[in-house]
């Protein structure tokens, strides 16, 4: 088996395993804060060893400042799991995931703000998509046991955890030379003090809670952390983008056949939109085919002149 093989089933088994990730949350019956820590603590579990036996673990190979950088990420990346988790049963796993999705525009427009990156024509118009998409599900009718007020203010948690994912993203950004391993078990450990406040005195959990607590530490944060960072290592940037979709639609059918909730039209369409959309600005698709036409001759002209 190829190199690219073996990096296209790791992305593809992380983005499956990503897709679970909601029905494993409901499944708990936890409240949001106790699933969070012990997915940060099993996580960690796993990550700690993987980290020591790689020699990430000696002195001088972050910096302070990298450091707390790592920390302000994982703060960013546990708000954003927290945020999440509470949409899904407010919204719908579906839906949840599918606005959580706008999270590549935002990391445009924190990347314009922050970073200074330049924001085309282009991505402007795939994000006029993406919202435009977003208005759909809003003003679509929920589905059977979802409350008008719920199904907003969970689709408000998504937009807002996509939010925070984009943050952590761009921190990330600023890391290079960092394993990506490493942040992880930073982050875990940093929603383990974040969380341990919340979590010490929470309500009883029973055995079959436990497991699926475990499962979301160990495969859900560990294992799927591990074939994620193996996959980005072996394959482009491009194919990452587009084996990355896989989560949203495993999701979807996971929301159907685990709880039989379907999306209505309006839905549908707004669910179809955000990921288009995403797909185009991820993978630099044209949002308007005279648009890439116009950008082709002005590369070409520039390069003529250059010559």
């Amino acid at each position: 088996m190829t190199e690219k093989m073996r990096g296209v089933l790791e992305m593809a088994s992380a983005m499956v395993i990503s897709g679970t990730i909601g029905l494993f949350v409901v499944l708990s019956g936890q409240p949001v804060t106790s699933v969070v820590f012990w997915r940060c603590v099993f996580g960690a579990a796993v990550l700690l060893p993987i980290c020591a036996g790689m020699g990430f673990l000696r002195l001088g190979l972050i910096s302070r400042r990298q450091a707390g950088l790592a920390v302000l990420g994982g703060v960013a990346i546990v708000t954003n799991w927290l945020l999440l988790f509470a949409a899904y049963p407010r919204a719908s796993i579906s839906i949840a995931t599918a606005v959580y999705n706008t999270q590549p525009f935002m990391l445009v427009a924190l990347g314009a703000l922050v970073l200074s990156e330049k924001l085309t024509l282009n991505k402007l118009l795939w994000l006029v998509i993406s919202f435009l998409g977003t208005l759909a599900i809003i003003y679509a009718k929920p589905g059977a046991g979802y409350s008008g007020e719920n199904y907003v203010a969970g689709i408000a948690l998504a937009l807002a955890a996509a939010f925070f994912y984009a943050v952590a993203a761009i921190i990330a950004k600023t890391l290079k030379g960092v394993p990506p391993q490493l942040i992880a078990l930073i982050q875990v450990a940093t929603g383990i003090f974040l969380l341990l406040p919340f979590s010490a005195h929470g309500p009883r959990i029973e055995a079959q809670a436990w497991t699926i607590l475990l499962t979301l530490g160990v495969v859900h944060t560990g294992l799927m952390y591990i074939l994620l960072y193996g996959a980005i290592q072996k394959l482009p940037t491009n194919l990452t983008g587009s084996l990355s979709f896989i989560y949203p639609v495993a999701a979807i059918i996971i929301d159907r056949i685990a709880f039989g909730h379907h999306l209505q039209l309006l839905q549908i369409v707004g669910v179809v939109a955000i990921l288009v959309a995403a797909a185009g600005s991820t993978l630099g698709w044209s949002a308007v085919p005279h648009l890439k036409a116009k950008r082709d001759a002005s590369e070409k002209t520039s390069r003529s002149m250059r010559q």
